[in-house]
């Protein structure tokens, strides 16, 4: 970013993307090895707070300027950057005319923090900034400076929400910066895509873009060669007019974890109807036949690792129950994909925690953001067996017109960067994969956040009880209580305990999304108790009410623990924001869905007998556990992810060799 290359690379190319390379494990030793120092050397104090002289002295020469000479600095800015490209000193008078519009515009002023996190972003890097630590503004630094190099930016975040809130609260600092701001949206027809996608810096969730990047990919094809393409231009040809992005040049994503780790686990997948002998009798059948086989005999669980196994024995059982049902059960092969799904369908997918039904439909929960994913489905019919499972009407099954992973599409762009609060845990594997570096911000204000230790119960009976004891001791105080749950049945469940021991309480998940600004916006009010299912992503500040700092400010409490002890840090960092007082803790029960599949294991049975409430080593114990269990499952999803990049990549291999695109 230092000089005009990547500017003019932009200018050469219909849809600039950067396409994949093929390393030898030589290679990628190497640049792990030196991505390894780097990230070393680069964390020192001081090498990124650089910036924040330069942009203090430049700001002070801003301060008595009016409007229509603070605007010629901006044109002056963007002279100097076609002339020299985004040099260091360049840099730091766009970072310093952008927090002045923003103290003019929306009476915010970046902190000396927020400077850094910037620079951290324009060097393609993820900055690691505290939860409340103001990402969304920081953001504006580096969109605003690659924006007037003429850089199309794409700021990426978790949902619509967000999309829409941010684009509206930062368009004040991009107007006066003479910069378009467009939103993607779920819904948007594709003119209104087109036209968003045009602007200077576009808004979008990554569900959105990947999903348009895929379209245009299928619009495309293999004839999108430069000649190609210049050919289709002077021959005015409709196909350059239907594509909707510019290409893929900057990307900044919010919570990058969360996108870059979390949801990775999954490819994005195009499907379109097909006609399909997979009739809703079939499904109906193949429920019916999951029924009649035995556990153990016929297949095998494993719930630790999600999957569920055919036998030989119940292979030969499939066969046998088949044989009188009719012709389409004769397939082999097919009859046991079919069984396989139905078994998954009924044992490793539940209602309430995966999905949810509504207006007769199943609905897909995100098990990150707690949200509904609409027009989303499962493939290879797993999706029309769950409504088979719970008496649905059967959707039609559609077939794969495009598909890519997170990996290989977020590698697509030629200048990618992330923000989180949380990265520190993976920041390996976004080196591994992306090539990000991780640097630490410091936070504006000390923290002042206190850990109360955790607690662990032998079942939930007894932990259930512990929760509303300690939810009821901290209403009569005053505080506000923030109770974090990883399911809509268990906000539910606590929903009913609560009520039942006369406590006023607001509940927000996948059932209340629409209302989700206003409960999380009170959620610091004296005397406020809040369930919410999975907070990460909500972006929605919880500021603390009158009287509530000198309570001690929210407490937040966790009901389980998630399988990335990152989520848990998401859910705890709702509390003591920007220096605010603030504490928190989980009640935990070795029976919850974390320890499931770890339970009947030695150490499972030896900790169950040792934990007791009252014992200082069973704490402990637990404690030890549950770290154990937690690094277990990000071992697990780490090599999901690993495999599906193996495979993603080796499907774009045979792709290329066949000539066909993805």
């Amino acid at each position: 970013m230092s000089n005009l290359a990547f500017i003019k690379g932009i200018s050469k190319v219909f849809y600039p993307e950067k396409r994949s390379s093929q390393e030898t494990k030589l290679d990628a030793k190497i640049v792990s090895a030196f991505g390894n120092a780097t990230r070393w050397v680069r964390a020192r104090p001081g090498f990124f707070e650089s910036i924040v002289k330069p942009v203090n002295e430049i700001g002070e020469t801003l301060k008595d300027l009016n409007e229509e000479d603070l605007k010629s600095q901006v044109e002056t800015l963007r002279l100097l950057v076609k002339e020299r490209g985004l040099k260091f000193e360049i840099v730091a008078r766009s970072f310093a005319i952008t927090r002045e519009f923003a103290r003019r515009k929306i009476g915010m002023q970046h902190f000396d923090v927020q400077l850094i996190g910037g620079w951290v972003l324009l060097n393609g890097m993820v900055a690691e900034m505290e939860t409340g630590e103001g990402k969304t503004l920081t953001a504006t630094l580096p969109a605003c400076t690659a924006a007037i190099a003429g850089i199309p930016v794409h700021v990426i975040t978790v949902n619509d929400y967000l999309a829409r809130r941010d684009a509206e609260w930062m368009k004040p600092i991009y107007e006066a910066f003479g910069l378009s701001v467009g939103v993607i949206t779920h819904g948007m027809s594709s003119e209104s895509r087109q036209n968003a996608y045009r602007c200077d810096i576009t808004y979008c969730t990554n569900k959105e873009v990947v999903f348009d990047y895929l379209k245009d990919r299928i619009l495309l094809g293999q004839n999108s060669g430069y000649l190609q393409m210049r050919l289709e231009r002077l021959y005015r040809t409709s196909r350059l007019e239907r594509l909707l992005l510019r290409g893929l040049c900057f990307a900044i994503i919010d919570e990058a974890d969360s996108i870059l780790i979390d949801e990775a686990r999954t490819p994005l997948i195009i499907s379109g109807p097909v006609d399909s002998t997979f009739e809703s009798k079939i499904y109906h059948q193949a429920m019916e036949l999951s029924d009649q086989l035995e556990a153990g005999d016929d297949y095998t669980l494993d719930m630790v690792k999600r999957t569920v196994q055919l036998t030989d024995r119940g292979k030969e059982h499939i066969k046998e129950l088949c044989s009188p049902i009719g012709s389409f059960w004769t397939g082999k092969r097919r009859r046991e994909e079919l069984l396989h799904q139905a078994l998954t369908a009924k044992y490793l997918f539940s209602r309430d925690r995966d999905y949810i039904v509504q207006n007769n439909k199943v609905q897909i929960v995100d098990e990150y953001t707690g949200r509904v994913m609409a027009d989303r489905s499962w493939e290879r019919g797993l999706h029309q067996l769950i409504e088979a499972k719970e008496g649905c009407e059967i959707s039609v099954q559609n077939e794969t017109l495009a598909r890519i992973s997170y990996q290989r599409f977020f590698r697509r762009y030629h200048h990618l960067a992330g923000m989180t609060g949380t990265a520190r845990e993976v920041a390996n594997e976004l080196w591994s994969v992306y090539r990000l570096i991780v640097i630490p911000i410091p936070p504006n204000r000390p923290l002042v956040r206190i850990a109360c230790p955790f607690r662990f119960y032998r079942n939930v009976e007894e932990k259930w009880r512990e929760i509303v004891k300690r939810i009821d001791e901290l209403y009569k105080q005053g505080r506000p209580v923030l109770i974090g749950t990883r399911s809509v049945a268990t906000s539910e469940h606590i929903s009913k305990l609560l009520a039942q021991a006369g406590l006023p309480h607001r509940v927000l998940n996948a059932r209340q999304d629409q209302e989700e600004a206003d409960i999380i916006a009170h959620a610091g009010q004296k005397l406020q108790i809040t369930i919410a299912t999975n907070m990460a992503g909500r972006g929605t500040d919880i500021k603390l009410g009158p009287g509530v700092t000198e309570l001690g400010g929210l407490h937040v409490l966790a009901t389980e623990l998630h399988d990335a002890k990152r989520i848990d840090r998401q859910l705890f960092g709702r509390c003591g924001r920007q220096g605010d007082p603030g504490s928190y803790e989980a009640i935990i029960s070795l029976e919850d869905d974390l320890f499931t599949g770890y339970r009947d294991r030695l150490l499972g049975r030896i900790v169950s007998r040792r934990v007791n409430p009252d014992s200082a080593f069973g704490q402990r114990l637990g404690k030890v556990y549950s770290t154990y269990v937690q690094y277990s499952q990000q071992k697990k999803y780490f090599h999901m992810r690993r495999d599906l990049l193996k495979y993603d990549e080796s499907l774009e291999n045979a792709m290329a060799f066949s000539g066909r695109g993805e």
